[in-house]
């Protein structure tokens, strides 16, 4: 389990920077670089008070990984004791990038 700052503040789940779906999905099989990465998970917010998954955002998630190349990938899980996404504004998952993302 990472702690997950997500700073994609158009995300359905992003309850003041913390997580609210229980756990993620990293993709770029392919990614070499943070900006290759995307939150699959991303989801975006509709409506004013719109929030989906968990009942409350919680510092610490499961985060699955499809980032081959990333150090932090073990078996297609997340390693990394902290994770930062990025994505303000995003309006899609290709709008969001893993920043901890290092090639291996």
């Amino acid at each position: 389990m990472a702690n997950l700052r997500c700073c994609a503040d158009t995300c359905a789940y992003n309850t003041e920077l913390l997580c609210c779906k229980g756990e993620i999905t990293v993709g770029g099989p392919q990614a070499d670089c943070s900006g290759k990465t995307c939150c699959e998970s991303f989801s975006e917010k509709r409506g004013e008070n719109l929030t989906s998954g968990t009942s409350h955002a919680c510092p610490t998630i499961s985060i699955d990984c499809e980032a081959s190349k990333c150090r932090y990938n073990f078996n297609y899980k997340c390693t990394a004791e902290k994770v930062t996404i990025n994505g303000s504004g995003a309006k899609g998952s290709q709008e969001t990038a893993c920043s901890t993302f290092e090639e291996k």
